[in-house]
Formats: C-alpha cells, structure tokens, sequence
C-alpha cells in the first residue's frame, strides 16, 4: 500500500479566467422550472480545440429545479437521472416528460433528532460492473451499495471506517474496471464541515480505495482491513475520476486551494507521480473544483469557479461554460453521452457536446 504526497509538477497552460471569444448569454422567455427553459451560455473559449467539443450554437437546458444543493447524478440506462439533494436528505429521479420523483428518503443520516448540520443527505453517485448503484453515503460516514435499482432493495456497506476510526463523509467515487472503488473523504457532511467537529476520528481527509468492492457479496460485511488509504495531503479532496484508458486518476481539491492533481496508477491499483494539473485558487467566481468527468477522448470535465472547466488530457485548460448557479457535479447521459447532465444548486441543467462521455461499463 503506497500513501502519496504532492509532487508538485505544475500544468503550465492553466489559463486564468477571461476569454478573447465569449458568446453572449441570452435568456428566452420561459419560466425557470419548465424544462423547455434554455439559454444560450456564455463561454470561454480559451483554445480551438474548444469547438471539436462545445458546439457553437450551444445551448444550456434547465430540466428541474426548486431544490437546495443538488449532487451526485448518474444516468440509469433505461432512461432517467438519479441525483441527490443533500440538504433535503434524499435521492431524486428525474425522467424526460415525467419530471422529478422522490427515489429515496432519508438517503443519508437517518436519526430521529434533527441532524443540526447543513448535509444531512447523500452525495456522489455511480454504477458498477452490474449496474448496481453505489453511494456515497456522506452523513451517513460510509459508502453503501443497493443490491438493485429499487428504494426497497437491500443495501450492502462496503466501507465505513479505516483502521477502527469512522470515515469522514465519503463525498465522490468512480470505480476502475477491476471492480475496485476509489472514493474522497472530506468532512463537508459532518455537522460543522470542520475538521474539529467531534464526530471526526480520522485526522486526514484521504483518497481510499476498495480492492475488490464489486465482488463483495450481498449483506457481507465491508473489507474493513483492505482498506487502501492512497493520498492524505489534500485538505479537501473532492471530485474523482479515471483517464479512458485508467493510467491515471483525477482528484480535484476544493479549498482553500482550488487544485486539480493528476496521479499515475500503478499496476496493483495504487498510485504514484502526482502532479499539479490545474491550480485555479486565484479565480474568485462562485464555485470550486468539484464532481468531474471525462469524454472518450481524455478531455476532462469539472466543476469549478464559474462553472464547468473543460480540460485537453495533458491539462490545458480549454475552456469554461458559464452556469448561473453555482456547479456542484455531472454525468454523461441520454442514449449517445453527448449530453452533459449538470447538477447546479437548485437546478439540474443538460447540455449537447460533440463527444461522447466515459459510462460505467455494465456486463
């Protein structure tokens, strides 16, 4: 097992905001909580390579909204959006012409008394080989798994502590084709989203990874002393995500650096040769380095000041699309991944791009 540190190599073409070409925002008429809602966005279109992914004539969709901070969506293949709405302690769906349902709640903290902290929900979202979802449980200090997509299906923990001490609150997870599960820890779901707050135990905020974790069985108990602890030197680490090929690992940091990292990944599933992808803790628009996503050809996609930070494989920073809430996380959806589903504050919002997204592989 390797615990890695910064090797601080810095990505030099990580531009600062601002951009030579902004298309104009335009609002259409239309309420804000109809899903015909669009807007043509702003972008920043910091490089050409640009245009072979965001269509000129983009245009930014709003499909529901009226929530508190949305998180973790995740398209399910036969044809709906599940995502979290974290204050509200729940996991929502959200299907074209149907509109948004209650999936699960309580999907997180599930005492009797008010839980006294602003995240009582769960967080990021993702599918396993089986096609199983797999949660962060965030207030919940673990990360659990439902055995089928239904409410009622039984859940199996597959990690809630390290060493004998609790998690945090496992925030965002993405699984290697392996069957192993890399997921963030930071303490955003505790009470005081401190690192003082009395139900911390762990003294990091890690990146761990499950060897294994889709094979573990129904109802058995978590691989409790297989628990890899990969990198502890990021205060907040966040988003979370593999390059196509697996080679390397993504974890952004929100705060107080606002970072992108880029780790090498060893044939044994652990890592080595971090480097500084991204830094944009200058940039001070709404937002930070949050859930993220790549597309078939190694662009990476996240959220960040401003918006949704679009990246080349070698970390030039390509450009950002201007939302008009704050971006927490996104998925690749509909039945080609072009579109970019967003969840943003209240509001889910979809785009079209050229290139298809990264999903799940489901046998």
């Amino acid at each position: 097992m390797a615990i890695m540190s910064i090797s601080i190599l810095v990505a030099t073409a990580c531009k600062s905001p601002g951009s030579s070409n902004p298309e104009s925002a335009n609002s259409e008429p239309g309420s804000s909580a109809e899903a015909t809602s669009a807007i043509v966005p702003t972008i920043e279109r910091l490089d050409p390579t640009l245009d072979l992914i965001v269509p000129a004539q983009a245009r930014l969709e709003k499909v529901a909204t009226g929530f508190t901070w949305t998180e973790g969506p995740v398209w399910i293949q036969s044809g709906y959006l599940m995502f979290a709405d974290i204050p509200s302690n729940s996991i929502r769906k959200w299907t074209p012409g149907a509109g948004v349902s209650i999936f699960m709640q309580p999907s997180g903290y599930k005492g009797s008394a008010p839980y006294g902290g602003p995240e009582p929900g769960s967080n990021g979202m993702t599918l396993d080989r089986a096609g199983r979802l797999t949660v962060a449980g965030h207030a919940q200090q673990n990360v659990w798994r439902l055995e089928r997509i239904d409410s009622k299906a039984p859940i199996t923990i597959l990690a809630d502590t390290y060493q004998g001490k609790r998690l945090n609150s496992p925030n965002d997870l993405v699984y290697k084709s392996d069957g192993s599960l890399y997921f963030t820890d930071p303490p955003y779901g505790l009470r005081t989203q401190k690192d003082d707050d009395p139900a911390k135990q762990l003294q990091v905020n890690g990146v761990y990874r499950i060897p294994g974790a889709a094979d573990q069985k129904p109802g058995a108990e978590p691989f409790r002393a297989q628990l890899q602890l990969l990198i502890k030197d990021l205060p907040r680490p966040n988003g979370i995500v593999f390059s196509p090929d697996e080679k390397y690992l993504y974890v952004n940091n929100s705060e107080p650096k606002k970072i992108w990292m880029r780790y090498t990944v060893r044939a044994d599933g652990t890592l080595t040769d971090g480097m500084l992808f991204c830094d944009a803790t200058s940039d001070t628009r709404p937002g930070a380095p949050d859930g993220m996503k790549v597309d078939q050809k190694g662009n990476l996609y996240s959220a960040g000041p401003g918006g949704v930070w679009i990246f080349s494989p070698a970390g030039k920073h390509l450009g950002t699309i201007d939302f008009p809430e704050k971006v927490a996380n996104m998925a690749w959806g509909d039945t080609d991944y072009k579109t970019l589903y967003v969840t943003a504050s209240s509001s889910i919002y979809r785009i079209s791009l050229k290139i298809p997204g990264v999903f799940p592989q489901i046998h």
